[in-house]
């Protein structure tokens, strides 16, 4: 629904603005898939203009054919009354439009400046001009209030100063109309208050931007508008002004807001998950040129950890303090320094990642695409990844079922909601909530013992994240040992028995859920209170 139209009652509608950007008609069709269908969307110049739905709404694909990376099957694109055809994110740049990704595109091993200037550095008589693109880049850095250390290797910083230089990085190119996508996925309460501020003044300095996010507090704190999608279909564009979280979640999945909480106390005294003395160590290329040489460095050190049967652990950290390396650990694709895993009483340390997963080790990853799935192959073959050896999807060991593989995923997609028209379909095809529901369905099919989840919703929607949450206080009343390992602070309050923190790869503080805020807690991540 458009501004223009008549809202139904009990509907907020948006007021009249003149628009920058209007996309008309807009349709993309995939083969069984509509992602988007005649939708109508416009942003008015020099506003925060928020975009939200469901995973599978079609918001990606919206944003990506504005940022030209997919061409429209329908409809037009009109930038200040001119119609645009781009044919790639080079014609959109052109047109001043900007993306920052939910997933940083940086390159580690480089500075900040090489990061930002990298295909576009100034230039004389085919000579980089180092001076120049310092001066350049450090003004933007001023301008936008963006404090960061431009000589500093990207490898160095926390998310929330990575994320500042993919911010830099588009402002570099000049650009007007800047899309950013998902932003505060990783980021801590005094982080995402960095980031608003930052865009503020973005919007101050004339400049509009196009805002992807799920948590609807955050929608409403900064943006101007809102433009709802669902199934593809734009349901409405209303003002902050008018609208609440209840409005937004009614539109976008058409019931309450879902909240993380656990309800009832599951936890007993038996301990399921035990880690002793931790410490790992890892060989990193130190120096440049000739002079680089290995170096060690602790990553983890004398981290304890205990998760009863029936209990919810959570970690808290912000990213690049040990959380991964803990988790490829525990999952053994890392050696250990020092120390000892144990699992339902067995010393696990020296065990295979194949033996502690056919010991029933559950693993859901941070990364579903990279970790995950194989996203070309179909969700049969994706249900037993990780469990390929072992029945129902093998007899003697290494003949595959592919029968009872294909069974198996059946019953998956039936008790755990996967939408999808056919097992037989690519995993790519479906939505980034029933991936996830797909993967959290194999790992709870095959009755494991411990649970680790690795930010199990991130980039999933409200509706998604729901029935994410209530998969997890299942396995929690079933009996399993869960470390939780999340980015949401909410989420992680909500749902723990237990919190720890942790801070450049050590446990500095145990928290009770029930007792500490999302800004305290972040205050222990930060290293701003302990």
């Amino acid at each position: 629904m458009t501004s223009s139209e008549t809202m139904p009652a009990g509907r907020v509608r948006s007021t009249p603005l003149t628009p920058l950007i209007e996309l008309r008609g807009i349709s993309k069709y995939f083969p069984g898939v509509i992602a988007n269908e005649n939708i109508n969307f416009s942003v008015a110049e020099g506003e925060i203009h928020a975009l939200c739905g469901e995973n599978g709404a079609g918001k990606s694909t919206l944003m990506k054919i504005l940022y030209g990376m997919q061409l429209p099957d329908e409809g037009s694109i009109l930038i200040k009354d001119e119609t645009i055809r781009f044919h790639s994110p080079r014609d959109a740049i052109d047109y001043g439009i900007g993306m920052v990704h939910q997933h940083f595109m940086l390159a580690d091993n480089l500075s900040v400046l090489e990061n930002i200037i990298l295909g576009a550095e100034p230039t004389t008589l085919g000579y980089m001009q180092q001076a120049t693109a310092e001066q350049q880049v450090q003004d933007l850095c001023d301008s936008y209030g963006l404090t960061v250390n431009i000589h500093t290797h990207v490898e160095e910083l926390a998310v929330g100063q990575r994320q500042k230089v993919e911010i830099i990085k588009v402002l570099y190119r000049g650009v007007d109309i800047l899309i950013l996508d998902e932003p505060t996925s990783v980021l801590v309460p005094q982080e995402v208050e960095d980031l608003f501020v930052t865009m503020r003044e973005m919007k101050e300095q004339g400049k509009t931007l196009i805002f992807i996010d799920h948590k609807l507090d955050e929608v409403l704190e900064i943006a101007d508008r809102i433009t709802v999608l669902r199934a593809g279909r734009s349901v409405a564009t209303v003002d902050k002004t008018e609208a609440t979280a209840h409005d937004l979640a009614e539109l976008m999945i058409g019931s309450e807001l879902p909240v993380p909480d656990t309800y009832e106390d599951t936890v007993v005294e038996e301990i399921l998950l035990k880690v002793e003395g931790l410490n790992l160590d890892t060989e990193e290329l130190g120096g440049s040129g000739i002079a680089a040489e290995l170096e060690r460095r602790q990553v983890l050190t004398n981290v304890n950890i205990s998760v009863h049967r029936g209990e919810i652990v959570g970690i808290a950290g912000v990213e690049g303090n040990g959380q991964a390396e803990l988790i490829e650990a525990l999952l053994g694709t890392r050696q250990v320094s020092s120390g000892k895993i144990f699992m339902a009483g067995e010393d696990i340390t020296g065990w295979s990642t194949r033996r502690r997963r056919e010991e029933n080790l559950g693993y859901i990853p941070e990364d579903r695409h990279k970790m995950g799935l194989m996203l070309s192959s179909p969700l049969w073959e994706n249900a037993m990844l990780g469990h390929q050896g072992s029945r129902p999807f093998a007899a003697g060991g290494f003949w595959l079922l592919p029968s009872a593989a294909r069974e198996k995923c059946e019953e998956i997609v039936e008790d755990f909601d996967v939408r999808t028209p056919s097992v037989r379909v690519a995993a790519d095809a479906l939505s980034g909530g029933n991936q996830q529901k797909l993967i959290i369905g194999r790992e709870m099919s095959m009755s494991p013992k411990v649970l680790i989840a690795a930010h199990p919703t991130r980039g999933i929607d409200v509706g998604a994240q729901a029935a994410v949450w209530e998969d997890l206080r299942v396995a929690r009343r079933e009996g399993l040992a869960v470390l939780l390992v999340s980015a949401d602070l909410d989420e992680l309050i909500g749902l723990s028995d237990r919190l720890m923190v942790i801070l450049r790869g050590q446990i500095v503080v145990e928290l009770d859920p029930a007792q500490v805020t999302p800004r305290e807690l972040g205050s222990y991540m930060t290293g701003a209170q302990v």
